[in-house]
C-alpha cells in the first residue's frame, strides 16, 4: 500500500480514527511518501491506556513535588533512635543516636548503660513475650524477620528481661559450625544477622551443640537473622514490630521532661499525618520522637516536622544508591521498581535484570554479561527493597486476572529514587538511558507508559538531559510506538508542572519536522482532559497549526482527533463549544473545517463520559451550552465535508437514545433547534428514515424522533 501524497491544502478530506496500535515505520511527508503508511493508535484509546497504566505517584493526589507533605499527609522513611537496623543496599548496620552509647561492638561485652538506655525506650511489640517465654525455656533462640524491624534490639532486651549478668556480642565471623565454641562466657550472647546460604545452612545439631554449652554455662543465645530458607530443621521465632504510634509515644516519654506535653505533641497534624501514613520502622519513630521533642511552637519547628518524611526518604535513596556493598543487581531492582511501582512485580524482576544487563556492559565491557537464573524469594527482595507485595486483581486485554503487584511503603519513594539516579550519579545514566528506550519499544502498554511516565520524572529534575537524551529522540523517530512515548513523557512532565513544557509544545506545534509536529498535537490531546485548565492554550495551539495549513492525511486527523479531546474535558465542555463556535465565525477556512471535524468526532462515540451523555446530564439545562451545540450540529450537518460524518454521528446519539431516557429526552430538545430551513429539515428526516441498528431493525425512538421533524397533515373532515 502506498501512502496518499501529502494534503496541503488543510483538513477538507480528514480520514476517519485511527486503527489500533500497531507501530511500523511512517514516512516524512517532506521526504516523499515512499514508505508505506504505519497503521496508528486512535487519539481516545491512547488517552485511555495513559491514564490506565501511568503510576499513581504521578497521577494521584501525591503527584505534588512541593515539600514533604504530599496532599496533606506526612510520607516519611527516616532512620534513627537510640539502637536500630538500617537497610542500605545489601547489608544491614547498626547505628547509635541519643542516650545510646557511641561506639559499635563487634564483638565482647556490650555495656550495661547502653542496655539500659535502650531498655527505657523499648517497645516490645506483640511476638515479644512468646519468645522470652522460648528463649527461657530452650536456652537458643533463632529471632528471624525483615530488614530494619528492630529485631537486634528485641535480642538485647530478650537477653535483658532474662536478668543475665552480662550480654556479650558474638563475631560476624562466627559460623553456624562453630557456634557452640564460641559460648564460653558466662551470660547472655546474641549473634546478629548470621549469613547462611546454600552450602552454609543452620542446621538443628548446630542449636543442640550450643545448648548443650550453655547448659553447662548457665547462658543463652539469641541468633537474629532475616527470613531465610537455609534453615533445615530450625523452627524460628518470627519477629514482629511494635506499632510506630508505640515507638513515638516510649521515645518522647523519655526526651520530654514534661510528660504532660506528651498528649499535644501527638496531636499536633504532622505527627498525625506521620502516624496515619502507616509501615513506619521502629528506627524511623524514633527519629521522628527526637524531631517532635524539639518541638516548641515556632514556624521553623513546625516545618521541620513537616519536612521530616521527605528528607528521610531522599537520605534514604542516597545511601541504597551509594552503599559500595550493593550489588548491582540490587540497585537494578530497586530502579526497576521505582518505574513499576503499584505494577505487578514480575515486570519489576524481570526488567531489573535487563537494566542489569546494561549496568554490567557499562561498568564491565570487557565481560559478558550474565544473571543469575534463580537468586532471593519475591518477598525478600521486596522487604529489601522497604517494598511490599499484595494480590490484585488487574484488567488486561484478556479480561481480569489476579496479579502479585508491588510497591514501595513510603509513596514517593519512586520519584525520589529516580531523581537521585538521574542527578546524583551521572555515570549511570548510558545505562539508564538505553534501558528507557528499550522500554518505549516492549509491546506491553504497561510497559512503554512506565517508561514515559519514569522519563517525565527525569525531565522535572533535570529537563535539557531528558529532552536531549530521550525525548526528542523519541518525538522525531519515524516509529509511531517512540512518538507516542515522546507525546505521553511530555504529557506527564507538564502535568507535573515541569517548567518551559507548555512553551516547547506550542513551538512544536508549528515546527518543520513533521513528527515533532505529531508529537505535540498528540501531547495536547492527551493533557487536557488531565488538565483543563490548559484547554484553552491548546486549543490555541491546535489551531495555530491548523491555521498554517499543509501536512499529511495522518497529520491532520491526529489534529482533529486532539481538539475532539478537547471537548472531554469536563466542566470546561460549554467554555470548549463556545470557543469552535467563536472559530467558525472568526477564523480562516483551514481552522474552522477543524472546529467541524474535531466536534462531529467528539460526538461519534457512545463511550462513558462522552458528549452525548455530559449534553444529557448538564448540557441541554445550559442556555448558552445548548444553543452552541446546536449551532455546531446545524452547521456540521450543512458542511458539505462533513454531512456524512456529522449523520454517523447523530445516529449514535438515537442508537444510545433507545437504551436512555436523558438522551432520548435530550435529542427530543435538540433537533427541532437544528432546522431553520427546508433542507435542513430534509436532511435530518433522511437521516432517520434511513437509520437502522446492527441487526438491521429500525430503532423505535428513530420514529417518535422522526415524528419531531415532519409536521402532521391537517384532517379535512376537521376543518
Amino acid at each position: 500500500m502506498t501512502a496518499p501524497a501529502p494534503a496541503r491544502g488543510g483538513f477538507d478530506d480528514v480520514p476517519p480514527p485511527d486503527a489500533p496500535w500497531h507501530g511500523g515505520a511512517h514516512p516524512d511527508p517532506e521526504a516523499g511518501a515512499d514508505e508505506p503508511e504505519e497503521e496508528t493508535q486512535e487519539a481516545r484509546a491512547a488517552q485511555r491506556e495513559l491514564v490506565a497504566h501511568t503510576p499513581g505517584f504521578i497521577f494521584g493526589e501525591a503527584a505534588s513535588f512541593g515539600g514533604s507533605v504530599v496532599a496533606g499527609a506526612q510520607h516519611g522513611v527516616s532512620a534513627g533512635g537510640s539502637a536500630r537496623d538500617v537497610f542500605m543496599g545489601g547489608k544491614t548496620e547498626i547505628h547509635h543516636h541519643g542516650s545510646a552509647a557511641s561506639a559499635a561492638y563487634v564483638s565482647g561485652e556490650i555495656p550495661r548503660q547502653r542496655l539500659d538506655a535502650l531498655a527505657a525506650v523499648f517497645v516490645e511489640g506483640p511476638s515479644f513475650a512468646a519468645a522470652l517465654a522460648r528463649l527461657r525455656d530452650e536456652r537458643v533462640l533463632v529471632l528471624a524477620g525483615a530488614h530494619s524491624t528492630g529485631r537486634h534490639a528485641a535480642a538485647l532486651m530478650l537477653l535483658h528481661h532474662l536478668g543475665v549478668p552480662a550480654v556479650h556480642a558474638l563475631s560476624a565471623e562466627t559460623g553456624p559450625a562453630n557456634l557452640g565454641a564460641q559460648l564460653t562466657a558466662p551470660g547472655g550472647h546474641v549473634l546478629r544477622d548470621l549469613p547462611l546460604s546454600r552450602n552454609r545452612p543452620l542446621r538443628d545439631t548446630h542449636l543442640y551443640a550450643a545448648r548443650d554449652r550453655l547448659a553447662k554455662t548457665g547462658g543463652y543465645l539469641v541468633v537474629t537473622l532475616e527470613n531465610s530458607p537455609f534453615l533445615l530443621g530450625v523452627s524460628p521465632s518470627v519477629w514482629e514490630p511494635p506499632e510506630a504510634a508505640e515507638v513515638l509515644r516510649a521515645h518522647l516519654s523519655c526526651l520530654r521532661e514534661e510528660p504532660g506535653d506528651l498528649a499535644g505533641l501527638l496531636d499536633l497534624g504532622p505527627v498525625r499525618d506521620f502516624l496515619s501514613r502507616g509501615a513506619h520502622r521502629p528506627a524511623e519513630a524514633a527519629r521522628f520522637a527526637v524531631e517532635v521533642a524539639r518541638y516548641d511552637g515556632s514556624e521553623q519547628a513546625a516545618a521541620r516536622l513537616t519536612d521530616f518524611g521527605q528528607a528521610a526518604v531522599e537520605q534514604q535513596c542516597r545511601e541504597w544508591l551509594g552503599d559500595p556493598e550493593s550489588t548491582l543487581r540490587d540497585k537494578a531492582f530497586l530502579i526497576s521498581l521505582a518505574v513499576f511501582d503499584q505494577a505487578p512485580y514480575v515486570l519489576a524482576a524481570e526488567l531489573a535484570d535487563k537494566l542489569y544487563v546494561h549496568f554490567q556492559r557499562l561498568q564491565h565491557p570487557e565481560q559478558p554479561p550474565e544473571i543469575p537464573v534463580f537468586g532471593l524469594a519475591a518477598e525478600t527482595r521486596l522487604e529489601r527493597a522497604w517494598a511490599e507485595g499484595e494480590v490484585r486483581v488487574e484488567t488486561t486485554k484478556w479480561g481480569a486476572v489476579p496479579q502479585f503487584t508491588a510497591r514501595f511503603k513510603k509513596e514517593n519513594t519512586p520519584r525520589v529514587l529516580l531523581g537521585e539516579v538521574w542527578t546524583g550519579h551521572p555515570s549511570a545514566r548510558p545505562a539508564l538511558v538505553s534501558w528507557l528506550k528499550d522500554l518505549a519499544q516492549d509491546r506491553r502498554p504497561v510497559v512503554r507508559t512506565r517508561a514515559a511516565a519514569a522519563a517525565a520524572l527525569l525531565a522535572h529534575a533535570d529537563l535539557p538531559s531528558a529532552m536531549e537524551l530521550l525525548i526528542d529522540g523519541w518525538a522525531v523517530s519515524k516509529v509511531f510506538g517512540s512518538r507516542l512515548t515522546a507525546a505521553n513523557t511530555l504529557t506527564l512532565a507538564q502535568f507535573l508542572d515541569t517548567p518551559v513544557v507548555l512553551r516547547l509544545l506550542t513551538q512544536w506545534c508549528t515546527d518543520t519536522h513533521w513528527a515533532r509536529r505529531w508529537t505535540a498535537i498528540r501531547a495536547f490531546g492527551l493533557l487536557t482532559p488531565l488538565r483543563p485548565d490548559l484547554a484553552g492554550p491548546a486549543l490555541s495551539a491546535l489551531a495555530a497549526r491548523a491555521r498554517a495549513g499543509g501536512g499529511s492525511k495522518t497529520e491532520s486527523s491526529n489534529l482533529v482527533d486532539s481538539t475532539a479531546l478537547l471537548l472531554s474535558v469536563g466542566a470546561r465542555r460549554g467554555e470548549m463549544l463556545s470557543e469552535l463556535v467563536r472559530l467558525l465565525h472568526h477564523d480562516t477556512a483551514s481552522v474552522r473545517t477543524l472546529a467541524l471535524a474535531a466536534f462531529v468526532r467528539a460526538c461519534d462515540n457512545a463511550e462513558e463520559g462522552a458528549l452525548v451523555e455530559w449534553y444529557a446530564d448538564t448540557g441541554m439545562y445550559e442556555p448558552d451550552s445548548a444553543r452552541d451545540l446546536a449551532t455546531l450540529w446545524r452547521t456540521s450537518l450543512g458542511d458539505r465535508g462533513q454531512t456524512r460524518g456529522a449523520l454517523t454521528a447523530l445516529h449514535t446519539w438515537v442508537r444510545l437514545a433507545e437504551h436512555r431516557a436523558d438522551v432520548a429526552q435530550a435529542l427530543e430538545l435538540l433537533l427541532p433547534a437544528l432546522i431553520l430551513t427546508a433542507n435542513d429539515r430534509d436532511r435530518l428526516s433522511h437521516g432517520l428514515v434511513n437509520l437502522r441498528a446492527p441487526d438491521g431493525s429500525r430503532p423505535a425512538v428513530a420514529d417518535r424522533l422522526l415524528g419531531l421533524l415532519i409536521p402532521s397533515t391537517p384532517d379535512p373532515s376537521r376543518s
